[in-house]
């Protein structure tokens, strides 16, 4: 997610924007704008049983404005990490914010040490009740690295400062989302990095306003069976990132990834959340015609 190849400026890493150009041109020849998102969707000639994104950092060297030009033009319906500076901007275009960010310390630092919690506690109130009031619902968060702790000392940590905001997300309609990521290439000693992991911390916690964000690109690289995966323990997941692997770029068929069959897989456990393009495209300069062909492909 953090981890790009050296293609991309460091500016446009996610991890940047998580502390923290040219596509107009490409993005006038799609046609679109102003549609509503059922409408855009139909003009584009999506099937509407997706709730198609896109992840903000990806398109890093696009303004704001711009890329939710080119996300209603493509079909979509929101963009995905995006704060509350961000918004408004969505707002004026008729587009949600999929994935809110901005209350977590960063990937690295999360739930899993309970030196983090008081801060993390403070900052998630304040940022759930922005949430709510914005009338969006997802939050992200992040068990961080494990620093030399066991599976259970880190779901333990965890589980003790979540459930002291899970009230709070729930009394706002808010949904926390943990999301899972790879430790093998992108992450190292990243804690929550197995699906098995993460479906425990839901089960310990047992609220339906705490939920996975399943990343296709990063469980491939670390368990694989990915349609089993959802197909099993679905109800633990809020959330879906694509990308490509390797690399994590276009979803298209030079990966091993069948995103066709993984988003119908998806599709059949009755999800309706989001699902979100996470991919870095090979070339920025045709990375729209890139966003609307993943779109295309994951529309099932």
């Amino acid at each position: 997610m953090t981890d790009l190849s050296d293609r991309i400026p460091a500016a446009v890493t996610r991890r940047g924007l998580f502390h923290g150009a040219g596509g107009l041109a490409a993005v006038a020849g799609l046609g679109g704008l102003g549609l509503g998102t059922a409408t855009a969707q139909q003009a584009q000639g999506l099937q509407g049983n997706i709730n198609h994104s896109v992840a903000r950092w990806t398109f890093g060297d696009m303004a704001l404005d711009d890329l939710c030009v080119l996300a209603r033009q493509v079909g979509l319906g929101a963009i995905d990490l995006c704060g509350p500076d961000d918004w408004p901007v969505l707002a004026e275009h008729g587009l949600a914010s999929s994935m809110c960010n901005g209350a977590e310390i960063s990937l690295e630092d999360g739930w899993a040490d309970p030196a983090n919690h008081a801060t993390l506690i403070d900052s998630y109130t304040r940022h759930i009740a922005l949430v709510a009031q914005s009338g969006h619902t997802n939050l992200i968060c992040f068990s961080g690295n494990r620093r030399g702790m066991s599976d259970a000392e880190g779901l333990d940590h965890c589980a003790e400062g979540l459930s002291q905001i899970l009230p709070i997300a729930a009394d706002a309609g808010a949904v926390l989302q943990m999301e899972l990521l790879n430790s093998r290439v992108n992450h190292p000693d990243y804690l929550c990095d197995r699906s098995a992991w993460g479906v425990a911390l839901c089960e310990r916690l047992n609220s339906p306003n705490f939920k996975l964000l399943y990343d296709i690109y990063h469980m491939q690289i670390m368990e694989g069976d990915v349609i089993r995966t959802i197909t099993d323990h679905h109800q633990w997941f809020g959330h879906y990132h694509t990308a490509g692997n390797p690399g994590r770029n276009e979803p298209d068929d030079s990966q091993e990834l069948n995103y066709p069959a993984i988003c119908r897989a998806i599709r059949d456990t009755g999800y309706r959340g989001w699902i979100a393009q996470e991919f870095v495209p090979l070339d920025p300069q045709t990375g729209p015609q890139s966003l609307r062909d993943a779109v295309l492909i994951c529309d099932v």
